[in-house]
């Protein structure tokens, strides 16, 4: 009797153990997923070694706002982080230091930062969606990125716009270094 009793405990542990593996996988691969920033392309707002939770699931059921930061598939068969500037249809363009989208300014409050940080301005160099894309408006289907650190990010004004399928999902929470914990804007 006691035999049955301790392999029916084992069995019902067993289960328990494989039911829980199963809830992380599908949670890690359809859900959220963890992802470490790799680089200083994101500074000040994210520093390189931060770790992230991505969301993955926002994008199957929405699209993209402009300022939110994403992650995506990069030609470089790596996965970048970057903040979403312009959208489908957009006209982006930078002049003195200031973003303009479809003619009108835009503030980049996340930048004020590093702005004041950075003695010789501008902190972004003046630029045409023409020159850097050849093509007057974000093409349909794709959004154009940008990093924080404006002079050291491989971005779209180096790597073109991005697909909108290669978007993995958002993120807006460091979870390590505890110092860092929170969300960011």
């Amino acid at each position: 009797m006691k035999e049955e009793k301790k392999k029916s405990e084992s069995w019902e542990w067993l289960k328990a153990l494989l039911i829980a593996f199963g809830l992380a996988a599908v949670i890690r691969i359809f859900l959220f997923t963890p992802i470490v920033v790799d680089g200083e392309s994101m500074m000040p707002t994210l520093e390189n070694g931060d770790r992230m939770i991505v969301n993955k699931i926002g994008y199957t059921i929405g699209k993209p706002d402009r300022f939110d930061i994403v992650v995506f598939h990069a030609e470089e068969q790596k996965d970048y982080i970057k903040r979403v500037i312009g959208l489908p249809g957009d006209k982006v363009e930078y002049r003195d230091d200031v973003l303009y989208i479809n003619g009108e300014p835009y503030d980049e409050p996340y930048l004020d930062q590093y702005k004041a940080e950075v003695i010789d301005s501008p902190l972004t160099e003046d630029f045409t969606l023409e020159e850097k894309i050849q093509s007057a408006t974000v093409p349909e289907g794709h959004v154009f990125v940008m990093g924080d650190n404006r002079r050291k990010s491989k971005d779209s004004r180096h790597i073109g716009a991005v697909a909108i399928d290669e978007i993995i999902g958002s993120t807006k929470v460091v979870f390590w270094p505890i110092k860092d914990f929170g969300i960011v804007k």
